[in-house]
């Protein structure tokens, strides 16, 4: 039988159950078995694509196209799990499976109600993945436990641990013990009301993890096991980590989390813990060679979580070279209001990442002229690129009212322009052009040298596109189309020919990143950045010893 592992959170949100879920299948997979990813967000909305990134951070993309909690970035770059639209569910998304099914008749007049109804479609949606080719399934539960909106979801995993029986399920729970500066101790009461509200639902934990700043002592580890009624080897620390959240899964395994998870779920098929690899990358993490600075112009830069796997991707490629990327978050009004000169000032490197609606596009293309002119290295998406091809039309073909249809829908000059199969589509939610996608490089270009191969497929998530009536004009003054979707009609890739490196595309290849195996654009981008910034150094050199 396909194992179950159950992630909780307690005492505040924002603890990392994410992060602590994917690091529990990345040692889970590193012994050799074979796991499926899941979660579950009380929500109401039916997927995060309508909702702000003010809100909830970045929508995570998946390859088949689902719009979902940016924690199925963290599962994916810890693991190899495939993960599709079954692995993320909100309860906007159940009760509409529930509600359509009530409206064909098949509850046949039954009164529909949260107990049975709402909570054997979450039943369902966690045995959908539990596929004989997996030998364990992860699944967390987004909010926090005594949250109203998540008492469904708690139901029904108490319920399915019921049925499948305790061999194979085990509950953990990640929870607070905070410090007290004015006392000047840890204090775990939090933990142990969390783990009481548990208890009252009907799930006893299995495994407490406990975030905390300080080192937890044996004698207060000792505590909570007693009050909480968890074995005292099942208490483990998990302290905030100063370099890097990919150290986490060495931290679990110190503790031996996975040994008691392969003891308690008779995981006989699993292999010694395998992290050699791992340890030496984070090695390299904490010892780096070089430095180099980028600047993410973002409309949504106040919010880190809105472009949470830029920022990874970047940390990525920067862990490819040996080099510590610091990244300016700068806002687009920044730029507007203070002038590129002065905000840009110093970086060696400039990314212009996604994004809908008009504001802050003006302090988009100025950073990108700016780019462009000091010929710094430059890395487009999505509207990035878009942003580039109007700042292109309008300084270099002299298009001074070239623009996007978003943005101004009678403009003479609609470099940008919707998508056909866009131009009927009246509803908001899960409409664009979204998934994995082929694009088909030109030989020779940076992107071909970058993904070494000449087709590559990389997620999409927009509803513009470049207006191909103005291939020519940008081809003939040196912006050079260098990607298309494999029949050619669609613009992927533009890249600078008189520039060192420029590129930008429509796709969004920051959710193929993985810190051992980092995306290729953004590896050759902060290589081009690292050049760029070795070039500066060696001219100040120049000009310091002529004076």
């Amino acid at each position: 039988m396909v194992k179950h592992v159950f992630v909780t959170g307690g005492v505040v949100s924002s603890l990392g159950k994410g992060i602590t879920s994917a690091s529990i299948g990345l040692l889970l997979e590193r012994r050799g078995l074979r796991i499926r990813m899941q979660k579950f967000d009380p929500y109401i909305n039916v997927d995060p694509g309508t909702m702000s990134p003010y809100q909830h951070g970045e929508v995570y993309v998946l390859d088949d196209g689902s719009e979902t909690d940016l924690d199925l970035g963290h599962y994916e770059r810890f693991t190899n799990a495939q993960l599709d639209s079954d692995c993320n569910y909100t309860t906007g998304r159940i009760y509409k499976t529930v509600i359509e099914k009530e409206r064909r008749g098949e509850y046949k007049g039954k009164t529909v109600q949260v107990i049975p109804h709402i909570t054997n479609e979450i039943k369902a949606a966690i045995a959908r993945i539990a596929t004989p080719d997996i030998d364990v399934v992860i699944t967390e539960i987004g909010g926090t436990v005594g949250d109203i909106e998540g008492m469904p979801f708690f139901e029904a995993i108490r319920q399915f641990g019921l049925e499948i029986g305790k061999a194979n399920c085990l509950y953990i729970h990640l929870t607070l013990v905070p410090y007290l500066k004015a006392a000047g101790e840890l204090k775990t009461k939090p933990t142990q009301h969390s783990v009481g509200m548990l208890r009252q639902i009907g799930i006893q934990p299995d495994v407490l993890i406990c975030r905390t700043e300080r080192e937890l002592p044996a004698e207060e580890r000792e505590k909570i096991a007693l009050f909480c009624n968890v074995e005292p080897r099942a208490v483990i620390e998990e302290r905030d980590k100063e370099i890097s959240v990919y150290e986490v899964p060495l931290s679990l395994a110190a503790n031996k989390l996975d040994d008691f998870i392969v003891e308690k779920l008779n995981l006989t098929q699993a292999k010694p813990l395998e992290l050699d690899d791992w340890r030496e990358m984070i090695e390299h993490i904490r010892r780096p060679e070089h430095e180099v600075t980028i600047a993410v112009v973002g409309k949504y830069a106040r919010h880190h979580d809105a472009y949470k796997s830029v920022y990874e991707a970047l940390f990525h490629a920067g862990i490819a070279h040996r080099t510590k990327v610091h990244i300016r978050k700068i806002q687009t009004e920044q730029v507007e209001k203070e002038g590129a000169d002065r905000v840009l000032a110093g970086v060696d490197g400039i990314l212009v990442p996604g994004g809908y609606d008009k504001r802050g596009i003006a302090g988009k293309i100025e950073a990108i002229r700016y780019a462009r002119e000091r010929e710094i290295p430059f890395f487009g998406i999505c509207l990035g690129l878009q942003c580039a091809a109007i700042e292109f039309a309008r300084n270099v073909l002299g298009l001074a009212d070239a623009n996007s249809t978003e943005f101004q829908t009678d403009t003479p000059h609609p470099i940008i322009c919707l998508l056909d199969a866009q131009r009927n589509v009246t509803a908001v939610g899960g409409t664009q052009r979204r998934g994995a996608y082929e694009q088909q490089m030109v030989p020779g270009s940076l992107a071909h040298r970058a993904y070494e191969t000449l087709v590559v497929s990389e997620r999409h998530r927009h509803r513009y596109e470049f207006n191909n009536a103005y291939r020519l004009a940008f081809e003939e003054r040196g912006m050079r189309i260098t990607g298309t979707s494999p029949d050619g009609g669609l613009v992927e890739v533009i890249e600078l020919a008189t520039h060192p490196w420029f590129v930008a595309v429509q796709c969004h290849p920051e959710f193929n990143s993985k810190p051992n195996r980092p995306q290729p654009l953004f590896r050759d981008f902060v290589g081009a950045a690292l050049s760029y910034r070795r070039e500066k150094k060696t001219s100040r050199s120049a000009v310091a010893t002529v004076h």
